[in-house]
């Protein structure tokens, strides 16, 4: 067994010296930096706010929006296009409007607002006219002979608007041969489709379609007779109780633009009233 050391243990103290004079190094540089830094922000805003038009304000939002890859129209400034913009036909943008030579556009296409707004509108009216749509044509279940009578109608929504055709059948015309004078169908036809029309605001425009006839004529009656037929569907419409300033155009097409391949055929024979769309 050795012999016991008498030495005591040598114990080794390292002090440990905290620099920056007590003032937690230099974290409170960076906030002091970052809050001069909001300070001046804040007064480039103010100051840009008191110096600038509305539209170069708009500009300026549209620059630094996330979801706009290049400047709108509405730009109203010098920045990256000069005041140009490619959908104005490298003009100078005048005052958000974004109007040119060629093509016009309205306010909010100019400030670049092809969706929100005008999409909820959109899709509000094609709500309210798909509605007329399916009520008009539901009719034909009521009884037999509203089937009948509802068997001359189409409808078909359009960039328009909702265009509800009535044509005629081979036994079945609207109007007596060659004239203006409306059978009782389309008497019973204009009842149902004014009392449709009355769910909605929208205007009115009114077509008459004629067959060809089977010769050649040195001065043909389709234009004068179809520009009659159309006119009389306007005043049957409006002995219904729809308001004359809604009738906004009432156009005779001749035979110019007939339904099936077969010119000459009854079908041709139609009528199209129109509820034009309150939006672009």
């Amino acid at each position: 067994m050795g012999a016991q050391s008498n030495a005591a243990p040598v114990i080794i103290k390292r002090n440990k010296v905290v620099g920056g004079g007590g003032h937690h190094g230099g974290a409170w540089k960076v906030a002091y930096a970052d809050f001069v830094t909001a300070m001046m922000a804040f007064f480039m805003l103010m100051w840009l706010l008191n110096a600038t038009t509305e539209q170069q304000r708009k500009g300026i939002a549209d620059y630094f929006s996330p979801t706009i890859p290049i400047n709108r129209i509405s730009g109203g400034g010098d920045g990256a296009f000069g005041g140009d913009s490619i959908f104005s036909e490298n003009t100078l943008a005048k005052n958000g409007t974004g109007a040119t030579a060629k093509h016009h556009a309205n306010e909010d296409q100019a400030r670049g607002d092809t969706g929100g707004a005008a999409d909820a509108a959109r899709a509000a009216e094609d709500a309210a006219l798909k509605a007329i749509e399916s009520e008009l044509m539901g009719r034909g279940g009521e009884s037999l002979v509203m089937e009948n009578v509802m068997r001359h109608v189409i409808t078909r929504l359009t960039d328009e608007g909702l265009v509800i055709e009535v044509f005629e059948m081979p036994q079945t015309p609207l109007f007596e041969d060659g004239s203006d004078r409306p059978t009782q169908l389309l008497r019973d036809l204009v009842a149902v489709i004014t009392e449709s029309t009355k769910m909605v605001i929208n205007e009115i425009a009114v077509g008459a379609h004629v067959s060809a006839d089977p010769v050649v004529l040195v001065n043909s009656p389709v234009w004068e007779l179809s520009a009659r037929r159309a006119t009389r569907m306007r005043l049957l419409m409006q002995d219904r109780g729809v308001a004359p300033r809604r009738i906004q155009r009432v156009t005779g097409h001749a035979d110019r633009e007939p339904a099936v391949r077969d010119p000459m055929a009854r079908r041709n024979n139609r009528l199209e009233v129109v509820l034009l769309r309150e939006t672009p």
